[in-house]
């Protein structure tokens, strides 16, 4: 099960070439392995067990940095993840075609009625992150941009930079009159699902024209396919904005704009204005939960969960044991990684409740 990874893979050095290796070096160690059955002593006897995984690109980055560390410290356990979407990863999971899937919107009632219920599902928020809006304007170091602005241009209503509607929140920027190339995703993206969420709680037009969702009809611009393709698309586009995920934007050196929240505050995306908005968010009792438009003076906007989705039931004992350690791992150990990458770790008070769900897993 060799994944085919996105042609934009290639953006950042750093990460970009490391997704696409490490992932394909993944998926072959794999797929060597995969006519082998997992059985009740695998795990005990070393003997290789390979997971499967596809879903959101919004964190890909970590959860590559994830499965490479733990395979290090257990080499028997080979994990492949294909960054393809959360709309994607939520259809496999669904169809029984992955191990686990990841989706930024966790899933819906009617999504969760379709997975069949033998197996069941669990959904683990893991890590959580911030979506930008990054712009190409060469000489323009910074930029703010309020509510009614960042509503506008996306619905097509501002089509110049030095609009006096930005050009008055940016006295001393050095606009230029060239027009707004606005870009968006193409395919159905958790990143497009969280952007669209804080439009509609922020604009009723916008609510009414366009809506929310992994796949909405943007009135203006053209799309891009994943995060690692709407980063290229800013990175070779002049006079271009685009929603991405924080991630992309700092290991490319994209510039992002301040975004005013709901205190009236200009807010870029940290590790504490994220952490803030994240804080207040209140998980149900599937351990879902949004903050569309996050309160407090210092949180950033735009901010959420990603999550993990796995069966309630594995027809393999050992495959159902490997995936409990892996995430096990992953809200402890792995958390260490998550703010020197760009993501915000799990918040203390979230991780025995993640942990209790991981423990369903049988």
């Amino acid at each position: 099960m060799v994944g085919v990874y996105p042609k934009y893979m290639l953006v950042s050095r750093r990460y970009g070439i490391y997704l696409m290796f490490g992932a394909i070096g993944f998926s072959l160690n794999a797929c060597a392995n995969s006519q082998q059955p997992a059985t009740d002593n695998q795990q005990q006897n070393n003997q290789p067990i390979s997971l499967y995984g596809a879903g959101a690109s919004f964190p890909a980055p970590l959860y590559q940095r994830w499965f490479a560390e733990y395979s290090k410290l257990h080499p028997n356990i080979r994990i492949s993840y294909q960054s393809i979407g959360s709309a994607a990863g939520v259809n496999q999971f669904i169809s029984q075609t992955v191990d686990f899937a990841a989706s930024d919107l966790a899933m819906t009632p009617d999504e969760i009625a379709q997975v069949p219920k033998e197996n069941g599902a669990v959904l683990l928020p893991m890590t959580a992150g911030s979506v930008v809006l990054a712009y190409n304007l060469p000489g323009v170091p910074e930029l703010k941009l309020s509510r009614q602005v960042y509503v506008d241009i996306f619905l097509g209503k501002i089509k110049r930079w030095n609009d006096a509607a930005i050009a008055n929140l940016n006295p001393n920027a050095k606009l230029p009159k060239s027009k707004i190339f606005v870009i968006y995703r193409a395919d159905g993206s958790g990143t497009t699902g969280l952007f669209t969420k804080h439009l509609s709680a922020i604009s009723p037009e916008w609510k009414s024209q366009v809506g929310e969702g992994a796949a909405v009809k943007f009135p203006i611009g053209s799309g891009a396919k994943g995060n690692e393709g709407v980063t290229a698309q800013v990175i070779q586009t002049p006079n271009a904005i685009a929603y991405v995920e924080y991630v992309y934007a700092k290991e490319n050196k994209l510039t992002t704009a301040a975004l005013e929240n709901k205190s009236g505050k200009y807010v870029q995306a940290t590790t504490a204005s994220v952490t803030n908005s994240i804080n207040g968010i209140e998980l149900d009792e599937n351990l879902i939960g949004f903050a569309p438009d996050p309160v407090g003076e210092d949180s950033y906007p735009i901010a959420s969960y990603s999550w993990i989705l796995l069966y309630a039931k594995y027809e393999k004992p050992a495959q159902a044991q490997a995936l409990r350690n892996v995430f096990k791992w992953a809200i402890s150990d792995g958390q260490k990684y998550s703010e020197a990458i760009g993501y915000v770790p799990l918040p203390v008070s979230v991780i025995p409740k993640v942990e209790a769900a991981i423990d369903k897993i049988s």
